[in-house]
């Protein structure tokens, strides 16, 4: 499990490979992941968007923005928290995803809040000796 922590915001990421939704003879790894954002803080504040950066195993880099996360805008009022799971296909066996959301006060302030960068591997092979 990945946290960071920004102005009273807790992110929490915990990455997991999907074998059932893989086909390594085809280049395609899949991981899903699941975020817990918790207001730890005394003002409710509501996610507007997303960004994130993916690494993959050959260093290409891609960007993803987009309003919210799953469709939604989360509000999260002092001591409420929103969890939601997504997912990442990669053409290699190991990546690494990072990136902050946009958080907006009570107040109208616009802020940044810093997503973990946590790693996409694949568990390795347990080996079988006869």
């Amino acid at each position: 499990m990945y946290r960071a922590v920004t102005r009273n915001i807790s992110i929490t990421a915990e990455p997991r490979y999907m074998p059932e939704q893989s086909d390594p003879n085809s280049g395609r790894y899949f991981w899903a992941y699941k975020i817990e954002i918790v207001n730890e803080g005394e003002e409710t504040v509501t996610l507007l968007s997303r960004h994130w950066i993916i690494t993959d195993g050959d260093g290409k880099t891609q960007e993803v923005r987009g309003e919210g996360v799953v469709g939604e805008q989360p509000t999260l009022a002092p001591g409420t928290s929103f969890t939601y799971t997504s997912g990442c296909p990669l053409t290699t066996t190991q990546g690494i995803m990072k990136g902050s959301y946009i958080f907006k006060s009570e107040a109208g302030e616009l802020f940044p809040v810093e997503i973990p960068a946590f790693s996409l591997d694949i568990p390795e092979t347990k080996r079988v000796l006869h």
